[in-house]
C-alpha cells in the first residue's frame, strides 16, 4: 500500500515490543495453517523440502480474506484475555473458514470437539487433509465449524445475525467481520440500520469490522474504490463512529489495530454504562453512535506478491488459490515453499507440532475462547418458554361454522401472554405488518422496538418503545437475520409476514434449513436450538383487493424441498386450531415451522378440545360434515387451508341439497406432511391409514390452499393417487372479489360440487340439472361481483346449516 494515502484513526502504540512480537508470531501461525489447509496433504511442518507429492491432488479453498480475519481474531484474543470480555465472532466474508478453523485449532478448542485433529503434528495433518475434501470439512463456516452461527456460503447476513445474537444479551460483544464484497448485497446494506434497534441498556453490542481488502472473485469492490471522505460520511450517515485501520506493514498495523480495538471497546462500555445508569428511566435511552472499524489491508495479505508475472497480493487473484499448479510446476512449487516458510513454522511449533507455550498463553481459556463461546452453540443456553394454557384463550361458539372470527386476533391474545411471561427470551418479528396482521394485541404488554428519533405524534398509537419486544423493519432479510441470530443463540420467537412476500427470504430459509439438518443429524456437540416459527398470513384468497402481485402461496413448495427432519407445515382451519399449532411450535426445537393462517374473519369449526385432538392427529374425518354415516363413501372431499375448508364445506351442503343420497366423507388436513408416507417423512401416514381415510378407489376432490401440484407431489405414490383431483391456486388473479378469485382458480363451492358430480358415475346422469344450476350460480356470482364490487350476501354471510 502507498503510505501517503494510508489513514488510520489512531497511531498510538499500546502494545509492548515483546507482546507485539508474540502477537505477530501467533498471527503467522494462523496464516501458516490457513495456507496449509489449502495446499498440503503431507509434510505439514515442512520438515523436509516441499515435493509435488506433498501437495493435494485438488486445490480448493479461499485465501484472500483469511489473513485479515485472523488479524482481527488475534487482537480480540488480547483484550478478551486482559479484560475478561465475552466475545462472539461472526465471519461474513464468503469461504473464510481457514481463518476461523486455524484460530479454533490453535486455542485448543477444535481438538476438544474433534479429537482426531489433535493439537500436534498428527492432528495438524488431519486438519489439512480434511479441509475442502470429500468427507471432510467445508471451505466456509459450516455448522461443523466451532464458534460459528453464520455459514457465509450465501453472503449478506453477517450483521443481521450479529444483532440478533446481541439482543437480550447485555454482556455479549459480537465482533463481526463484514466482507467488502458482502457489503454490496441488499441484505447487508440494509442491516447497517440495525443500530437503530439496539438498546444499550438491555442488549449487548455489535462491533462491525468492514474488511476493506478491495476485491471480490474477479472485480474490485465498490466501497474500496470511493474516496475516503465519502466512505467516512457513509458510515457516519448510518449512525456509526467509524475508526480506520489501514496499512500493510505488520508491526505498524498491529499497534494500530490494538489501539483502535481498545478505544472501540472502551466506547462500547461507556455507552452501556451511561444507558444502564438510567435504571428505571429506561425510556429515556437515546441512540448512541456505536463504534465500527474499517480495516483496509491487502487481499491475500502476506501471500505471494506475483505468480507467473501476474499481480496476486492486493489483487483479485489472491481470492481463492493463489498458486494453482505447484504440483506440476517446479518454479511455482518453489514459490509455494518460500511462501509457507516465510511464516517460519519452526519458530511457532515445537518438535511435536504443538504451538509453543509462549504463544499458547496468548489465547483465552475455557469458554472465553472465541470458538468456545456458548452463544455460538446456543442450545447450551436454551431455556424452554414459560407457556400459558391455550385453553384460557379459546374462542367459544355454540355451533360449528356459524360464527366468523379473525384467527390472528385470537392468537395475539395468546402471544401477548407468552411475551409477558418471557420478556427477555421471546420476540415477535414482522415487516411493518403486526397491526395489519391483527397481532397488535401484543402491544398491551410491549411496544415496537425503536431507538431512533421520535416525534410527539408517535405517542398517538405509534406503540414505539426503546425496550419493545416487537421487531418491525421493512426488510424481510434483516428481520429473518435477526430472528436466526436470536434463535441460534438460544432464544425464541415468531416471524409473521405476508404470504406473497415471504419469498423474499426463500434463500435465507434454505440456508437455515441446511444448517439445522447438519447440526441435528451429524453434530452431537451442537445442542438443539429453538425453532424458527414462520406465521404466513395475509393469504392469497384474501388478497383480492391488492391484486395479482400479492397472490402467491408458493413458499410451501420451497419448504417441502428441504430435509424432512427439519421442516413442518401446518394449515389450521380456524382460530382454536391456530392456537393449538402455535402452542406446539413454540415448544419445539431444531425445526422450521411454517404456519399458514389468515388474518381476516373466517368461520370457526372446532372447540378448543376438538382442535387439540385434531391438530395432534394432523388429519381427520369431520363426522359432522360427512354424509357417509361410517359407510363406504361415494366420494371424499378433502381440504387444507381456511378458505379451502369453507368452500369445501359449502360444496358438501350444496350436494346434500341437490344429491341427497350421495355419501360424502369430509377430511381436513392440518399437518400437510401427513399426506406423505411415513417412510418419507416423520409425520407421514402409513399407507394403510391413508387408504382408510381416503379410500383405495373412490374419487377424492381435494381443495387446497396453494398450488395443486404440491398435493400431487406429496401423494404421488399413494394407492389412490390416480383418483386424487386437486383444486388450488392456478396463478389467475387481478383486482377481484374474494369469491370471484376463488371461482377463476376453481376452488369455489360450485366448481367443487360439479367435480364431485362428474366423478361419481352413479349420479353423472341424474346430476345434470344440479350441474346446470351450479354453472348458473358461477355466472351470476361473477356478474354481481363486477357490477356491485362485492360478493353476494349469501356468499359473504354463508354459514353451515347442518
Amino acid at each position: 500500500m502507498n503510505d501517503d494515502v494510508i489513514r488510520s484513526t489512531t497511531l498510538e502504540k499500546p502494545v509492548a515490543p515483546d507482546l507485539l512480537a508474540n502477537i505477530d508470531a501467533y498471527w503467522r501461525a494462523c496464516n501458516y495453517l490457513s495456507a496449509g489447509m489449502i495446499y498440503l496433504r503431507a509434510n505439514p511442518l515442512l520438515r523436509e523440502p516441499l515435493k509435488p507429492e506433498h501437495i493435494k491432488r485438488r486445490l480448493l479453498g479461499h485465501w484472500g480474506s483469511d489473513p485479515g480475519q485472523s488479524f482481527v481474531w488475534v487482537h480480540l484474543n488480547r483484550l478478551i484475555k486482559r479484560d475478561d470480555l465475552n466475545v462472539l465472532f461472526v465471519s461474513g466474508p464468503g469461504h473464510g473458514a481457514p481463518a476461523t478453523l486455524a484460530n479454533s485449532w490453535l486455542a485448543g478448542h477444535y481438538p476438544e470437539i474433534y479429537p482426531d485433529r489433535s493439537a500436534d503434528e498428527r492432528g495438524m495433518l488431519k486438519l489439512f487433509r480434511a479441509f475442502s475434501s470429500p468427507g471432510g470439512i467445508g471451505s466456509h463456516c459450516t455448522p461443523e465449524t466451532p464458534g460459528s452461527i453464520h455459514e457465509g456460503g450465501e453472503l449478506g447476513y453477517s450483521l443481521s445475525h450479529a444483532f440478533g445474537a446481541a439482543f437480550d444479551n447485555p454482556d455479549l460483544i459480537v465482533a463481526t467481520v463484514v466482507g467488502d464484497g458482502e457489503a454490496e448485497t441488499g441484505p447487508l446494506a440494509t442491516s447497517w440500520h440495525s443500530n437503530k434497534f439496539l438498546n444499550p441498556a438491555t442488549d449487548g453490542a455489535v462491533l462491525p469490522i468492514l474488511h476493506l481488502n478491495g476485491y471480490k472473485i474477479a472485480n474490485p469492490t465498490i466501497l474500496a474504490r470511493i474516496p475516503h471522505d465519502e466512505l467516512e460520511a457513509l458510515f457516519k450517515g448510518y449512525g456509526y463512529a467509524p475508526h480506520f485501520v489501514e496499512g500493510d506493514e505488520p508491526e505498524a498495523m498491529h499497534q494500530r489495530m490494538a489501539a483502535t480495538l481498545e478505544r472501540c471497546i472502551a466506547d462500547i462500555r461507556a455507552i452501556q454504562a451511561n444507558a444502564r445508569a438510567e435504571g428505571d428511566r429506561a425510556e429515556t435511552v437515546t441512540r448512541p453512535r456505536w463504534p465500527m472499524i474499517v480495516l483496509r489491508t491487502p487481499k491475500g495479505w502476506t501471500g505471494p506478491k506475483e505468480v507467473d508475472g501476474h499481480k496476486v497480493e492486493n489483487f483479485w487473484r489472491s481470492h481463492q488459490v493463489p498458486i494453482v499448479d505447484p504440483a506440476s510446476n517446479y518454479r511455482n512449487l518453489s514459490l509455494l515453499e518460500d511462501w509457507l516458510r516465510s511464516y517460519r513454522p519452526e519458530e511457532l511449533f515445537d518438535e511435536n507440532g504443538r504451538l509453543i507455550e509462549t504463544l499458547r498463553a496468548l489465547a483465552p481459556e475455557g469458554t472465553r475462547r472465541i470458538s468456545a463461546n456458548p452463544h455460538a452453540n446456543g442450545g447450551l443456553l436454551r431455556q424452554s418458554l414459560d407457556m400459558p394454557d391455550i385453553r384460557d384463550y379459546a374462542f367459544e361458539f355454540k355451533r360449528a361454522a356459524s360464527v366468523y372470527q379473525s384467527p390472528t386476533v385470537v392468537l395475539a391474545a395468546f402471544l401477548r401472554e407468552v411475551m409477558r411471561r418471557n420478556m427477555t427470551s421471546f420476540r415477535l418479528f414482522g415487516p411493518d405488518e403486526t397491526a395489519s396482521n391483527k397481532l397488535d394485541g401484543v402491544y398491551e404488554v410491549s411496544g415496537k422496538r425503536w431507538v431512533a428519533e421520535t416525534l410527539p405524534e408517535d405517542d398517538d398509537g405509534g406503540a414505539l418503545s426503546v425496550d419493545g419486544r416487537v421487531m418491525e423493519m421493512l426488510s424481510e432479510h434483516t428481520l429473518e437475520g435477526w430472528f436466526e441470530g436470536y434463535v441460534l443463540t438460544g432464544r425464541h420467537g415468531l416471524f409473521a409476514t405476508y404470504e406473497a412476500f415471504v419469498h423474499v427470504i426463500d434463500s435465507m430459509f434454505n440456508q437455515h434449513a441446511k444448517w439445522l439438518e447438519k447440526a441435528k443429524n451429524e453434530l452431537d456437540w451442537r445442542r438443539p436450538v429453538p425453532s424458527i416459527n414462520l406465521l404466513i398470513t395475509s393469504l392469497v384468497w384474501r388478497q383480492d383487493h391488492n391484486g395479482f402481485t400479492h397472490q402467491d402461496p408458493g413458499f410451501l413448495d420451497v419448504v417441502t424441498n428441504k430435509s424432512p427432519d427439519v421442516v413442518r407445515i401446518y394449515m389450521p382451519p380456524d382460530a382454536n386450531c391456530l392456537l393449538s399449532v402455535a402452542d406446539h411450535c413454540l415448544r419445539t426445537h431444531d425445526y422450521v415451522n411454517v404456519i399458514v393462517a389468515d388474518k381476516q374473519p373466517h368461520l370457526q369449526y372446532l372447540s378448543m378440545q376438538e382442535a387439540i385432538v385434531h391438530c395432534a392427529k394432523g388429519i381427520g374425518i369431520w363426522d359432522w360434515a360427512s354424509t357417509d354415516q361410517g359407510a363406504e363413501p361415494d366420494a371424499v372431499i378433502a381440504c387444507a387451508g381456511d378458505i379451502a375448508t369453507m368452500e369445501a364445506l359449502a360444496a358438501v351442503e350444496i350436494l346434500k341439497e341437490h344429491c341427497a343420497d350421495l355419501k360424502i366423507r369430509f377430511v381436513n388436513v392440518v399437518d400437510l406432511f401427513r399426506l406423505m408416507p411415513d417412510t418419507d417423512h416423520p409425520h407421514g401416514l402409513p399407507h394403510r391409514d391413508f387408504d382408510s381415510i381416503f379410500t383405495r378407489d373412490k374419487p377424492v376432490i381435494f381443495n387446497f390452499h396453494s398450488y395443486p401440484t404440491l398435493v400431487h407431489k406429496l401423494t404421488y405414490n399413494r394407492t389412490n393417487h390416480a383418483n386424487m383431483h386437486v383444486h388450488g391456486y392456478r396463478e389467475r388473479g387481478n383486482i377481484n372479489t374474494p369469491f370471484e378469485l376463488a371461482i377463476i382458480n376453481g376452488v369455489d363451492r360450485y366448481t367443487l360440487a360439479i367435480d364431485v358430480i362428474d366423478r361419481v358415475p352413479r349420479i353423472a346422469g341424474s346430476g345434470a340439472h344440479a350441474k346446470e344450476w351450479l354453472k348458473n350460480q358461477i355466472i351470476e356470482s361473477v356478474r354481481y361481483a363486477h357490477e356491485e364490487g362485492i360478493d353476494r350476501d349469501e356468499i359473504r354471510e354463508w354459514t353451515w346449516k347442518g
